[in-house]
């Protein structure tokens, strides 16, 4: 299956560093974020409840890098995919992660983190298939 939805420079004030200065004064996080899911019956239906909702995926993202400090952006990357897998039942999630404009000497635009996690707990998704009555789960 390759059936993804995408959520593609999504741009945050974040707190997320090594140093306190960082942690003090903050900086603006991009976020891709990338769902592959089943969408054969939302193809089918038309309807929002056979699919992912980006409204929500969207705003578990910006609570999520908004609402806590990270020290690395494999720290904000990894918990970023966690609450996906936990919320929403999706196959795989990749995310990329990336501070705009580093505390680093040079010119550099961005550093970015880029990491992809399956769902290990497939009742979600069998779960999902069979509150709609799918006999098939």
């Amino acid at each position: 299956m390759k059936d993804v939805i995408r959520l593609s420079g999504l741009s945050f004030y974040g707190y997320h560093g090594a140093t306190a200065a960082e942690k003090e004064t903050g900086r603006v996080f991009e976020v891709d974020c990338e769902l592959e899911v089943d969408l054969a019956e939302a193809g089918q239906s038309d309807q929002l409840a056979d699919t992912v909702d980006y409204r929500q995926a969207y705003d578990v993202i910006r609570e999520t890098v908004e609402g806590r400090a990270f020290s690395l952006l494999e720290g904000l990357a990894g918990h970023l995919a966690t609450r996906i897998l936990e919320r929403f039942p999706v196959y795989r999630v990749t995310l990329r992660v990336r501070k705009m404009n580093p505390p680093i000497p040079g010119q550099i635009e961005s550093i970015e983190v880029e990491l992809t996690r399956y769902q290990s707990d497939t009742s979600k998704l069998i779960g999902r298939q069979r509150q709609k009555g799918d006999d098939r789960a």
